[in-house]
């Protein structure tokens, strides 16, 4: 399943918003530790996303194409 930025902004809110209405912190670490995973997990995906839209940048692209040694 692919989300978007905004997906992941609304599902950071919503476990931020579970945490904070959590009485003591053992019922907010399991919160905690999604809101962890799902953090790292955007960051290593935007970072990827970057790096990818870099290398397509990174210079020139030839297209060889062999078949006039066909004839």
């Amino acid at each position: 399943m692919d989300f978007t930025s905004h997906d992941i902004a609304v599902i950071e809110q919503a476990l931020q918003l579970a945490i904070r209405s959590q009485s003591s912190g053992a019922k907010a670490q399991p919160f905690q530790e999604v809101l962890g995973k799902l953090q790292v997990s955007a960051n290593a995906a935007m970072n990827s996303a970057s790096i990818h839209r870099v290398s397509m940048n990174d210079g020139i692209r030839f297209d060889y194409d062999d078949s006039s040694d066909v004839l």
